[in-house]
């Protein structure tokens, strides 16, 4: 459906790449074609938990048993320890994506497993597993693997895992990105995109919190300063609230959009705020040397801990422990359906 010429999403979209932030194939299909599409674990357990996808959970479940014997056999290190539901909820959320790619230009984006946050090695495993090497491949032959980016959360571990992962031709969105220490090491390890966190996201799941820090500023201050060391990392606000948090952000690199703010976008009767990126005079760092924090753990994990005494910090494990509790609930859906 062709956008209206005066409707607010025409504008954002003449001023930035607009993404659907969800795994809605009817959305995408009635409000597209978008740029690209991003997922987490809330996004999959409230798509899956549709009447209408019992068969594709069925059917998932049923592809991950016949994998996992396939990959047993062939002692493919990929599946090593994962367990049936795990590898269907994954099986289930490609599947989704892959439904929603015919609306869209550019990627779909999948995030890794939570609880693997911390580990490089599992992120890097059920990144290759999840996106690349095989799942996509096997549910869509000849998928194009560009058009494949993998979400890892903002930790050290998570933009190290990056870096092995863009360096094998995977795109990466480094994501719950809350300070320019992570923009930072995620610009040295090659990150496709980063995610800025405008909302902290618990004002997604805590009825009537209100986020008193709002990210907007960072947004701008992270896309100059990648401009002005020419970094190939685009900048993808999200968790956004309003169509005025939106629009303050036109201007932006990528920003992604959920489905509600979608519909009254594209009304004619939305108003459009200024934007934070129509000012021109933007604050940027000093110059910083590189490698800052690529080879200096502890620098990084200092610097991190010091972002706003904390509150940075505090806020990724936040969102780290949101997202562990869909995949927990990702993983009761897809027993509960699958008995």
């Amino acid at each position: 459906m062709a956008d209206s010429p005066d409707s607010a999403l025409a504008y954002l979209r003449s001023r930035s790449l607009v993404d659907c932030d969800t795994l809605d194939a009817k959305v995408a299909r009635m409000l597209g074609p978008f740029q690209d599409c991003t997922s987490n674990q809330a996004i999959a357990f409230s798509e899956l938990s549709k009447p209408e996808h019992k068969e594709l959970i069925a059917e998932s479940h049923l592809k991950a048993g016949t994998l996992l014997r396939l990959m047993a056999q062939s002692k493919d290190p990929r599946f090593a320890g994962i367990e049936l539901d795990e590898l269907a909820v994954e099986i289930a959320t490609v599947k989704l994506a892959i439904q929603v790619t015919p609306y869209l230009h550019g990627r779909v984006h999948v995030q890794t497993n939570p609880y693997y946050a911390y580990s490089i090695e599992k992120t890097i495993a059920n990144a290759f597993r999840k996106g690349i090497v095989h799942l996509f491949k096997d549910l869509a032959p000849g998928w194009d693997s560009s058009r494949i980016s993998i979400k890892i959360p903002c930790t050290w571990e998570g933009m190290i895992a990056c870096r092995t992962l863009q360096l094998a031709g995977v795109h990466t969105l480094a994501t719950t990105l809350f300070s320019i220490t992570q923009a930072v090491l995620a610009a040295e390890v090659g990150c496709t995109y980063v995610a800025p966190y405008v909302n902290q996201l618990k004002v997604h799941f805590e009825p009537g919190f209100v986020d008193p820090n709002k990210l907007f500023s960072l947004c701008h201050l992270i896309q100059s300063y990648y401009k002005s060391i020419n970094a190939v990392t685009q900048v993808l606000p999200a968790s956004l609230t309003s169509t005025d948090e939106v629009l303050a952000l036109a201007g932006v690199d990528h920003i992604t959009v959920a489905p509600p703010l979608l519909q009254l976008l594209s009304r004619p009767d939305c108003g459009i705020p200024g934007s934070v990126f129509d000012n021109a005079a933007s604050e940027i760092p000093p110059p910083l040397k590189q490698p800052l924090y690529m080879k200096d753990e502890a620098a990084y994990r200092i610097a991190f801990t010091r972002d706003l005494a904390g509150a940075s910090e505090e806020k990724l494990s936040q969102a780290i422990n949101i997202f562990c509790d869909m995949q927990d609930k990702l993983i009761a859906l897809i027993k509960s359906k699958s008995e």
